[in-house]
């Protein structure tokens, strides 16, 4: 993407057609916590990341936990400078790597299999959709933990603290809304801990079909939280 493509705004609606042709992981595994956010809530995190806060255009950007490079791709297209994705799992990466050919996005992405330990550079910005520590408690940390490390503005999306009927409801009544909520004690402790700041945490709703043997409903809506951390100096 040139120069003059960069700058030129991307309506969301565009940046979501753009998202869908990306493909899923063929074989996602339930240990690693696999699953896709969806194109509306992605293209919700890259804008505000993007347009309201300037942490995408021009900047280097990586993706932890990339998938199959759903946010990395995305941040490519909306103008990032140079763009990494890593991911423990080969799959995953060799989609991803397939999924930026066919997207046209290769000059300025790079792919790396491998645990996010391996990683020292340093980013202007980090996007994640980390393992909520359903299969294994605690696993975002490691994530949240790297994160602060090498970037100095964070997007992690995590599970919301408690199941909220009213908040699903309000999400319902404005589908890909963003809500303002508060903060979960235990993250805002561990970031400040790791010399971060929470600036902002927004609820957004989302959907999964049944993908898993345990999973006993053909879809389940939940609340999962964006943050939005920036590294203190």
């Amino acid at each position: 993407m040139g120069k003059t493509a960069q700058k030129r705004l991307i309506r969301k609606l565009d940046l979501e057609r753009f998202l869908s042709q990306i493909e899923p992981h063929p074989s996602p595994q339930a240990r690693l916590e696999q699953y896709t956010v969806s194109e509306a809530i992605a293209a919700t995190v890259l804008y505000l990341a993007a347009y309201t806060n300037d942490d995408i255009i021009g900047k280097t950007v990586l993706d932890l936990g990339c998938g199959t490079g759903r946010l990395a791709l995305a941040a490519s297209y909306l103008g990032a400078q140079c763009v990494v994705g890593v991911d423990i799992d080969k799959m995953a990466i060799i989609t991803a790597s397939e999924n930026s050919q066919k997207m046209g996005l290769k000059t300025n992405v790079s792919w790396v299999v491998g645990d996010i330990i391996a990683i020292t550079s340093s980013f202007d910005t980090v996007l994640q959709n980390p393992p909520f520590g359903v299969q294994r408690r605690a696993a975002d940390r490691k994530f949240l933990e790297k994160a602060l490390e090498v970037g100095n503005a964070v997007y992690s999306l995590h599970n919301h603290p408690h199941r909220d009927k009213q908040l699903i409801k309000r999400l319902k009544a404005n589908p890909g809304s963003l809500l303002q909520v508060a903060p979960s004690p235990f993250i805002k402790k561990f970031v400040e801990s790791k010399h971060g700041v929470v600036k902002a945490v927004y609820a957004v709703l989302m959907t999964i079909p049944r993908m898993f043997d345990f999973h006993t409903k053909t879809k389940h809506d939940f609340v999962i939280d964006l943050y939005l951390i920036k590294r203190s100096n």
